[in-house]
């Protein structure tokens, strides 16, 4: 990994640079290799001298304590640490400076003269917050396939669907996990994701590595209560996402191809495990609008990129000269997504199970009104990168969302 991207204390970096000014001598003296330790410092240019492990020696704990107390030659020293490996020096130090250390360690042991920067939160609420619960929102289209059936009425096939909801939930959480892993020194360059936990260095890759497998192996189990058919979107739902994950996301258009089919497959999953039929014009619909969706979210990232000084997404093929392709294909997806509708809304299939059809037109608008606004919102680089999320959350969208609702309703 560079040194460069290796996630940093601000505090406690500005608290050493202090600690220069006032001509304390610095040493960095480390468990890690000297090599590393040495890049570490050619790149920081702060430390005196530096100590690293080689071949013979691990300078951990005690052997780390030896090796000051000869540097030191017994006088006061502080010592800066982060895990319980540190505490036999800490002990023994002058001052304790004790940096993004687990708050149970902290509480534990009492040293003398304690300096603390920046204890991190709990590492389970860091990990909740790095499955991006906020995102199994997205699941909800699972939905959709009961609430045009007019089937909300049964108790079954909501509780079906819940499963459903659940067992994405938790394949997704399992893919944005191994994704902010694999991403990790692209997302430390971020404008925006360099403050997630593995990005920032507040969670451990090792726990990311155990929860990974963890929540796909439960959304698989979850998965068995459902039929078959499901079964089979749902593996392919997943392996898609690592597949994506691993490398197909940084093919130029494939990606958002891939993101549009993903959300569609959400759609499928939904009807599959209550055994109703999709229309193809719904599938249709599905495709083109999240494929636009996704274009407006690159066109979002390259607006901010470009107004922070840089020319490419990092971790991605998108540079700031593919932004008017980007923003025509997405506004003609948009549209045809559109211009779908008007075919489903007409489909008998779909006309048959409604009292008053012609109803439905009224939704037009709004659909048409909601994409305007997002798009204009991209453009004008107030987009907080996830369209659909804002569309979710944004109130205008909401109110959208909600007469939509009201209009199917009235048309049953």
């Amino acid at each position: 990994m560079p040194v460069e991207t290796l996630p940093v204390n601000t505090e406690f970096l500005k608290y050493l640079h202090m600690q220069k000014k006032e001509n304390r001598e610095l040493i960095l003296i480390s468990g890690s290799n000297q090599k590393a330790v040495d890049e570490v410092n050619n790149h920081m240019k702060l430390f005196d001298s530096t100590f690293g492990s080689d071949e013979n020696i691990n300078l951990t704990s005690r052997t780390k304590l030896k090796k000051i107390e000869m540097l030191t030659k017994g006088k006061p020293f502080s010592y800066a640490g982060n895990s319980r490996k540190d505490t036999v020096i800490w002990n023994k130090a002058s001052q304790a400076v004790i940096v993004n250390c687990k708050v149970k360690t902290i509480n534990s042991k009492k040293f003398k003269n304690t300096l603390s920067f920046d204890p991190p939160e709990p590492a389970l609420s860091q990990l909740f917050r790095s499955v991006r619960p906020h995102q199994w929102l997205k699941n909800l289209l699972v939905f959709i396939p009961l609430i045009l059936s007019h089937q909300l009425s049964n108790t079954g096939l909501i509780s079906d669907l819940l499963i459903t909801f659940i067992s994405f939930s938790l394949c997704a959480s399992s893919v944005y996990l191994m994704n902010d892993l694999f991403d990790l020194s692209h997302d430390r360059n971020h404008l925006t994701k360099f403050n997630r936990p593995f990005a920032s260095g507040s969670l451990s890759v090792v726990t990311g590595l155990i929860a990974a497998p963890c929540l796909f192996v439960l959304g698989a189990i979850t998965a068995f209560y459902l039929p078959i058919n499901f079964l089979i979107i749902f593996f392919i739902y997943g392996l898609i996402n690592f597949a994506y994950s691993f490398y197909l996301k940084n093919i130029f258009m494939l990606d958002v191809v891939i993101l549009a089919f993903l959300y569609t497959l959400r759609i499928m999953a939904g009807a599959e495990s209550i055994e109703l039929q999709t229309t193809s014009w719904l599938l249709g619909f599905s495709f083109s609008l999240f494929l636009g969706l996704a274009l407006v979210k690159r066109v979002a990232e390259l607006f901010n990129i470009i107004s922070a000084g840089k020319t490419k997404i990092e971790g991605r093929a998108y540079h700031k000269e593919h932004m008017n392709f980007l923003k025509y294909t997405g506004i003609f997806s948009s549209a045809i997504a559109i211009g779908i509708f008007a075919f489903y809304i007409t489909d008998p299939k779909t006309t048959e199970l409604y009292a008053e059809p012609l109803i439905l037109w009224a939704i037009f608008p709004l659909i048409s009104y909601l994409l305007f606004r997002i798009w204009k919102t991209a453009l004008k680089g107030k987009m907080s990168e996830d369209p659909v999320l804002f569309a979710l959350t944004d109130h205008i969208g909401q109110i959208i969302v909600a007469c939509c609702g009201a209009i199917l309703w009235l048309a049953a």
